[in-house]
């Protein structure tokens, strides 16, 4: 019954990439604006990147140059493609649907050596 389904974290060293997936379920989010949002323990939720119908995106000071989002309208999916991981990357990385108000369930990325 979930609205979206994020997938591809998991555990990297310092210095490596991961691709998370958003995928929708029961519905198609090809014009709407989306985002990635992460939180690590004790710490607030932060919007991390966006993109926008039109296809601007925006990204959190912290991992520009390093992370990109981009849709793929024939998997119906928003990704998020992340290089050159820190370990102050690590949290759990949700996908959220800013038109619809939907959200995932989150995927646990943890960068550590």
């Amino acid at each position: 019954q979930v609205q979206l389904v994020e997938s591809g974290g998991g555990l990297v060293q310092p210095g490596g990439s991961l691709r998370l997936s958003c995928a929708a379920s029961g519905y198609i989010f090809r014009f709407n604006a989306m985002g990635w949002y992460r939180q690590a323990p004790g710490k607030e939720r932060e919007l991390v990147a966006t993109i926008i119908s039109g296809g601007s995106t925006n990204y959190v000071d912290s991992v520009k140059g390093r992370f990109t989002i981009f849709r793929d309208t024939a998997r119906n999916t928003v990704n998020l493609q992340m290089r050159s991981l820190k370990p102050e990357d690590t949290a759990v990385y949700y996908c959220n649907d800013r038109d619809m108000g939907y959200w995932g369930q989150g995927t646990q990325v943890t960068v550590s050596s």
